[in-house]
């Protein structure tokens, strides 16, 4: 029997494309706060500052002042792995929520690592790691988050991981979905980093509430094998609800050496996307502060840089769209 909740997204994506923006679920939460006059806000996922976490220079419940205090960012992305036993810890929960409150900071989403593999191919392995997520949702829930970011790990041939991680996925996404919460899907190594695949991957499961997370540099499929990025990020873009910017390393200018930003971005723009845009810092040549700067500082030159391509996006969404879906079916068959 169909679910309620389960409605074709390309319905929904075209639907949205005749007012001008792609459809992203998840409501108002997914925009509020982003200033009128810019086409995307910045946030700052918290394993930019692995590091200092680890290493006891920043603690996990001040990760909402430090993004406000020290880089003027209102927006926060946690991570699960800092505060991995506060799950249903309420009053953990509660303190975290206040602090970002009282320093006018929004909690976007959790990024959740180490529940197990939603594309598990053995059948108690993979109820077992979308039943480890439920925690998470109920977590995220309480914070104010609109999504949580999940893993598509799996094991098998191209097609068989495809319908796996859809299975996973979509009984995870069933349960989010009574909680008024988006499950979104980073690239993040194996076939997850392959655009074409993930994208079909959100095809089979077919839920509203079940998107991506475009990473700008997670597109290593394997030890040899790299996907195009850019191609990549175009591929995932329908299904956005999230966009990581991921960066490394600068030239002189402050360009990211591995990532053309400017380009990058401006696919963004052009399939309709207008949420938060969040810093991932990754480097090593600075320290994280310095290397979370460079980064916001580059957005924010991208930002103003792009083409204005609203009225040309608005054109060509619905063929891009439809572009990009079939090429996935195409694959798929």
């Amino acid at each position: 029997m169909e679910s309620t909740n389960r409605r074709s997204f390309l319905k929904g994506s075209l639907a949205a494309a005749g007012a001008g923006a792609l459809a992203i679920g998840g409501g108002d939460q997914l925009f509020a706060g982003v200033a009128a006059d810019n086409w995307f806000d910045i946030s700052l996922a918290e394993w930019s500052l692995h590091r200092s976490i680890r290493a006891g220079k920043v603690d996990n419940k001040d990760f909402a002042k430090v993004a406000k205090e020290e880089f003027g960012i209102s927006a926060i992305e946690y991570v699960n792995q800092f505060f991995k036993d506060k799950a249903r810890d309420e009053a953990y929960l509660g303190e975290l929520k206040t602090r970002a409150e009282d320093h006018g900071v929004k909690t976007l989403l959790i990024m959740i690592d180490g529940e197990g593999r939603l594309g598990d191919p053995n059948d108690a392995g993979r109820t077992k790691a979308v039943e480890n997520h439920y925690r998470w949702v109920e977590a995220a829930k309480f914070l104010g988050c609109h999504s949580i970011r999940v893993n598509a790990g799996s094991q098998g041939s191209y097609d068989d991981q495809m319908s796996l991680a859809a299975d996973g996925l979509r009984r995870l996404s069933e349960f989010a979905g009574e909680h008024g919460l988006n499950v979104i899907v980073e690239n993040h190594g194996g076939l997850s980093s392959n655009g074409a695949w993930l994208a079909g991957v959100m095809e089979k499961v077919e839920l509203e509430n079940c998107g991506t997370l475009p990473d700008f540099g997670n597109f290593r499929v394997s030890g040899d094998e790299e996907y195009d990025r850019y191609k990549g990020v175009e591929e995932l873009m329908p299904y956005a609800k999230a966009v990581s910017a991921k960066s490394h390393d600068f030239d002189e200018e402050g360009n990211e050496t591995k990532t053309d930003y400017m380009k990058m971005l401006q696919i963004v723009k052009d399939a309709g996307y207008r949420g938060y845009v969040g810093i991932e810092y990754e480097g090593g040549k600075l320290d994280e502060f310095a290397g979370v700067a460079a980064t916001k500082a580059l957005l924010e030159r991208a930002r103003e840089a792009t083409t204005d391509a609203t009225n040309a996006g608005r054109g060509n969404l619905r063929s891009r769209i439809r572009g990009i879906r079939e090429r996935v079916r195409g694959d798929r068959n």
